[in-house]
């Protein structure tokens, strides 16, 4: 295997911006001609002016305060002709065979804590904002959405839009389910749900829709953590039934209690999400009576069943095998790709479907995790991000050895 360093923090790109820092979740879709699109969340937030954000040393750079004046409807947040939310998505077009950034540019700005996400079904980004800030001062919108981001427009100067009736939370990571048109959403706390988004017209989900919750239907507000005792067990699964939520644009940032008053399962730190084989797999960062980790999986009964089973796929018990999983990917060949987001050297972990890991990549450069892990769409490269300072890595080779 080979790597190159495609993209980093500093980088001037085409917009006259710099590249910012806190590169996390990431999407890759298929251009034109050798070209590959990644489209990458930066988990920044809130800055107040005061702190001097537009000078040359802050991630966008000195070019920042010219850019907003030209392109102020690119933003969510803005008052005026300045923000203090910077978080937000950067485009990158990359020539596979050439092995050249083609294009790099802001795609999405004036959100903040933007985590991770997932790629919809019709080839469009969905950026999630992990936090729940409401608006105050300078900051003129409340936040805790997401938002969709169009890899092929990437001067596209439609204002963002918030995808408020998938809920009001700390959002992490959706997925979704083609078949069905269902989209599943994790919520980073340490009694977060795990979301199902049912769209009232499938593919579009500015349209809104309805929100529920997981619930099981021989538990009622199941901690699944196993911090305490060992209550779910690694193989074993369990009938789902799903909850309806309601005001899920949860102004008091309550949405989860709710939902957990009402029977809905809780899942500590729930961060990676990912589709595949008819299976969602989702990742608990702390998860299991270690705190090094659980993978979630659910799966439907049928094809027209609304319910199904949910099933403690791993469940990590030495920080040596698997330390706290965070951002997931499937493999075109069927493994799990896991980054840890855990103290030390973080790494990402391949899990097999036997449940048997293998050791991939080890972040020697510093502490930072990986991040964004996603596989080009010919399956022949893997796209992944060291976190701080932002490194965007291509890694070639032989797959099929795995």
């Amino acid at each position: 295997f080979t790597y190159k360093i495609i993209s980093q923090f500093g980088d001037k790109m085409n917009d006259g911006l710099r590249v910012p820092n806190n590169a996390d979740g990431m999407g890759c879709f298929k251009g034109d001609n050798d070209n590959v699109i990644l489209v990458r969340n930066h988990e920044i937030g809130h800055f107040p002016i005061a702190q001097n954000v537009f000078g040359s040393n802050y991630p966008y750079g000195k070019g920042l305060k010219r850019y907003i004046r030209k392109n102020k409807n690119k933003f969510y947040d803005i008052s005026g002709k300045s923000t203090e939310c910077f978080g937000g998505t950067t485009t990158i077009v990359y020539n596979a065979k050439s092995k050249q950034v083609q294009d790099q540019r802001l795609s999405l700005g004036g959100t903040l804590v933007n985590c991770s996400g997932g790629q919809t079904p019709w080839d469009t980004w969905i950026s999630c904002e992990e936090t729940v800030k409401k608006k105050k001062g300078k900051i003129i919108k409340n936040h805790g959405y997401n938002f969709e981001v169009n890899p092929y427009q990437i001067d596209n100067s439609s204002p963002p839009f918030p995808l408020k009736e998938m809920g009001r939370f700390r959002h992490e990571a959706v997925a979704f389910d083609p078949r069905r048109g269902f989209v599943y959403q994790t919520e980073d706390r340490e009694d977060g749900l795990f979301y199902r988004f049912i769209p009232n017209v499938k593919n579009n989900l500015s349209k809104g829709g309805k929100l529920l919750g997981l619930s099981l239907k021989k538990f009622r507000g199941p901690d699944c953590s196993n911090w305490k005792s060992d209550v779910f067990k690694v193989g074993e699964t369990h009938e789902v039934r799903w909850i309806d939520l309601n005001n899920v644009r949860s102004p008091d940032d309550d949405l989860r209690v709710r939902g957990r008053n009402k029977g809905c399962a809780t899942f500590t730190r729930g961060e990676g999400v990912w589709f595949g084989d008819d299976y969602i797999y989702f990742t608990c960062t702390n998860g299991g009576k270690n705190k090094l980790g659980q993978v979630w999986r659910y799966k439907h009964n049928n094809l027209d069943s609304s319910e199904g089973y949910l099933e403690l796929f791993y469940e990590s018990k030495d920080k040596n095998i698997l330390n706290m999983p965070d951002n997931i990917t499937i493999a075109p060949f069927g493994d799990l790709i896991v980054s840890e987001d855990g103290k030390g050297h973080d790494r990402l972990i391949g899990i097999k479907p036997d449940g048997a890991t293998y050791l991939l990549a080890e972040n020697q450069y510093n502490k930072s995790e990986f991040a964004g892990a996603v596989f080009s769409p010919d399956g022949t490269t893997l796209f992944v991000n060291i976190y701080k300072p932002t490194m965007t890595i291509a890694i070639i080779g032989d797959w099929n050895i795995l």
